[in-house]
């Protein structure tokens, strides 16, 4: 079956505490390993997915939201545990880009690229 005839599976995921959870679909298993300074510091692994493939299951009230640089990403984390479960990248403003290691399925179904978001503006143009 190929990416374009596969049908999405749900995966669930949150936050360490529990208040945040919430919802993918996806069709591959595809992620990426950025080492931008803010994905470095976060262990986050990455999995870029539509607005209508993400669901907000609960906690939207214990999300706060922290912007840096150009404040066009917005990346969002539990005011409880401080957990960093998702947010709006900047690569991908109208998406999610959530955090392989707080879904429940865990990451060894993904296949993981490294990204190079050190040198970001020169490369983003490899994940639009």
């Amino acid at each position: 079956m190929n990416e374009e005839t596969a049908k999405p599976e749900a995966y669930d995921g949150g936050c360490h505490c529990g208040a945040v959870r919430f919802r993918i679909r996806l069709k591959d298993k595809q992620a990426l390993a950025c080492n931008c300074s803010i994905c470095a510091k976060k262990g986050f692994i990455n999995i870029i997915v539509p607005a209508s493939d993400f669901e907000l299951l609960q906690g939207a009230d214990e999300l706060v939201s922290y912007r840096f640089n150009t404040k066009v990403a917005e990346h969002q984390f539990c005011r409880n545990c401080g957990i960093h479960s998702f947010s709006r990248p900047r690569s991908h403003p109208s998406d999610y880009d959530v955090n392989a290691r707080c879904l429940d399925a865990g990451i060894d179904m993904f296949e993981i690229t490294p990204f190079d978001g050190q040198h970001w503006e020169q490369n983003f143009d490899s994940i639009r």
